[in-house]
């Protein structure tokens, strides 16, 4: 058995789950706003809490927003911005006295899917985190692929490519500080701005994919656009590292459109004659974050 942690923005999930990927407890809570110091002690009286299920102290693996900054293991990059420039880490380790592992939320994302999920038969995943930002991670042969720098798998803070540059109206700002990342055109602050600017429209993303569902001729030619959007800057991920699977994870990859439209037009921005690259929804939704921290650590999950 293993722990593993998602610290999202809104909620905190915590699972215990066996090597077969079978979650026997799991425990959610609300993460606190914008405050450090009450988020540490939520993550730490939730693993307190599943360590309890089992005799033996369990590994613990924590999936988060941003990414650990070296030597110092300091947290940069993240979209809950409370936990930017904390050791986070540290912090946890030395309130429940032993090791964990800490990565990247989205890296979590594809170690679940390609351990257990939709990818569970694929060689090399690239999962895609489309919802509040933007993020990536890749996974080679069951293995997570970090890079030097801590951002593998960090395709949403490329600039667009000059053909996604035509399909939206005005330079957007980034909360990293540059202009026109992918994630403010794919994210669903992207897509709600989107259809403001060009259509007109209100609503929040996921409402927009649903009014698309629904027969709404506005929100059909907002979400056609945004399926170009993302095939464009999908097929330059497939160009670079040429994964036997794409699996979509977020809030918006539950728009089914998104796998009809999507690898069809992707084949006309990729180096090859025959696209066999799969697209694919996940398997877990949004508790796919938890069982891949848990992956963080071997299967043997005794401390």
């Amino acid at each position: 058995m293993r722990i593993g942690v998602d610290l999202g923005g809104t909620k905190i999930e915590g699972v215990l789950i066996s090597d077969a990927g079978e979650v026997s407890e799991k425990i959610r809570k609300d993460t606190p706003s914008d405050n450090y110091d009450s988020t540490l002690d939520t993550l730490c009286n939730l693993v307190e809490e599943l360590q309890t299920f089992h005799k033996t102290l369990l590994t613990v693996g924590i999936g988060t927003p941003g990414t650990l900054s070296m030597p110092g293991e300091i947290i940069k990059n993240s979209n809950s911005v409370c936990l930017n420039g904390q050791t986070l880490k540290k912090d946890l380790e030395r309130r429940l006295g032993y090791e964990i592992r800490l990565e990247n939320d989205a890296n979590c994302f594809a170690l679940s899917e390609a351990h257990y999920g939709a990818g569970k038969e694929a060689s090399s995943v690239f999962g895609v985190i489309i919802g509040t930002g933007t993020g990536g991670g890749i996974v080679i042969h069951k293995k997570l692929l970090i890079g030097t720098n801590n951002i593998a798998g960090e395709w949403g803070h490329n600039a667009v490519p000059i053909t996604v540059r035509g399909l939206f109206d005005a330079d957007r700002s980034c909360y990293c500080g540059r202009l026109n990342c992918i994630e403010t055109v794919l994210s669903g602050r992207g897509l709600k701005q989107t259809f403001q600017e060009r259509y007109g429209g209100e609503g929040e993303a996921v409402a927009i994919g649903h009014l698309a569902d629904g027969g709404d001729q506005t929100a059909i030619e907002c979400i056609r656009l945004y399926c170009q959007q993302l095939a464009r800057c999908l097929a330059t991920v497939v160009n670079v590292i040429d994964p036997d699977m794409i699996i979509l994870g977020g809030g918006l990859s539950n728009i089914s459109e998104l796998y009809r439209s999507v690898p069809e037009q992707m084949q006309d921005f990729v180096f090859t004659d025959t696209l066999i690259t799969k697209l694919s929804p996940p398997s877990f939704g949004d508790a796919s974050g938890a069982r891949g921290a848990a992956c963080l650590w071997p299967p043997r999950g005794i401390i």
